[in-house]
């Protein structure tokens, strides 16, 4: 008998559903193509002819988005324009699937991944001062590669920069990564009630998603009561707390397809309407949500979207987590605080289209005991956002 489970959900679209029905999804060779371009260009400006990527326990993008290998335990591997990047991984028995996956010349690691990658660059002639390196290598191998070619140029801001502008292809991905991520969304309204815990919270989520390729990036939860609060912000790891009505619970659910994901948050009263102090802090977490998304668009600055969000300070209100940040395939510069809660200087830079970002106004009273949350990924477009997400906006009831 044919098992009819279907691998993509029913109402993804049409077009997507190649990518995520496939054995294991891949970027096309002009994708793939494009961004080693790109970072040829890169390396080309800061004066490097090698590049060392790496990255370790699932941290390191630059080697997925290179390779198309997602990383597990650790990688590294060398990138010289014009010959097939070399790629040495850990653990041995995760080298056939690294074969499989990866476009790169793949070998095991051995004792040290890094120490490989050093042979490949001595093979391939590199002299001092033009190796470069992006992803999170530690102090001892970056020492080992300074002894052997004097400076290393540091690629990870020009990576960063890559990373902020989406192609057609990883708009895709993000598509994908967003449907599931509401999903989540779906499965929490349709079964949050009173007498679960906040782990149960996350077993809800991670079955809305599961059965279609998609991993957890974050799901977090804050659990209060409305009349007595004591939350005010999404806790990074869930308590035994039970749910009663006349809780308020509010979520930042992250659901990613391989290196993409979207984002979504969204608050929940429990068995009873909210009071009026809620419904001010959600009130005027919509209204700053919708203020930002009508000046939004390539061209506009940090300051004009700070200065959109006056309606937290206004309302006597402010924030704790960012008010905006960029997002897909890495948490993304900018990242913008509000007014009454900077997250740093203003950087000088300007909205581009082709940007994702998470407009996300947590408001929160200033006796820093209550919040909502509010919030999702968006497209900057020439004349202002796509939404990503079909979730339902708005202070949902259950």
């Amino acid at each position: 008998m044919t098992d009819c489970r279907p691998l993509a959900p029913p109402d993804l679209p049409t077009r997507l559903r190649p990518i995520i029905e496939a054995p294991y999804p891949r970027f096309s060779t002009d994708e793939m193509a494009r961004r080693h371009a790109a970072v040829a260009q890169a390396m080309e400006a800061a004066g490097v002819a090698h590049l060392l990527i790496y990255g370790a326990q699932r941290v390191g993008g630059i080697i997925q988005y290179l390779t198309q290998w997602p990383i597990t335990a650790e990688a590294a591997g060398v990138v010289s324009p014009g010959t097939r990047d070399a790629l040495f991984i850990q653990f041995y028995n995760h080298l056939p699937l690294a074969k499989r996956l990866a476009e790169a010349d793949v070998e095991s690691g051995g004792d040290s991944c890094v120490a490989r990658a050093l042979e490949t660059l001595a093979r391939r002639g590199a002299k001092r001062d033009t190796v470069g390196v992006i992803g999170p290598l530690g102090f001892k191998p970056h020492a080992e590669l300074a002894v052997r070619y004097g400076r290393i140029v540091d690629l990870n801001p020009s990576y960063t920069r890559l990373r902020t502008i989406k192609s057609a292809a990883e708009l895709d991905w993000l598509r994908i990564g967003a449907h599931l991520s509401d999903l989540a969304i779906s499965a929490l309204r349709r079964e949050l009630r009173p007498g679960l815990s906040e782990r149960e919270l996350g077993a809800i989520v991670e079955t809305a998603y599961l059965p279609f390729g998609g991993q957890n990036q974050i799901h977090y939860f804050g659990v209060t009561s409305m009349a007595a609060p004591d939350v005010f912000v999404p806790a990074q790891f869930p308590s035994t707390r039970r749910i009663v009505a006349g809780d308020i619970v509010f979520a930042e659910i992250s659901a990613g397809f391989w290196d993409y994901s979207g984002q979504v948050l969204r608050s929940f009263a429990v068995g009873a309407e909210p009071p009026p102090l809620y419904r001010d802090l959600h009130d005027t977490a919509d209204r700053a949500f919708d203020a930002i998304s009508s000046v939004l668009r390539a061209g506009a600055t940090p300051a004009e979207v700070v200065t959109a969000s006056g309606a937290i300070e206004q309302a006597g209100f402010t924030t704790c987590d960012d008010l905006l940040h960029g997002y897909g395939g890495g948490y993304l510069p900018p990242m913008l605080g509000s007014a009454s809660r900077p997250a740093g200087p203003l950087p000088a830079m300007t909205f581009a289209a082709g940007m994702t970002v998470v407009i996300q106004p947590n408001v929160i009273a200033i006796d820093r005991k209550a919040g909502v949350q509010t919030g999702e990924l968006v497209l900057v477009t020439e004349t202002g956002i796509e939404r990503l997400h079909n979730a339902e906006r708005g202070f949902l009831r259950v």
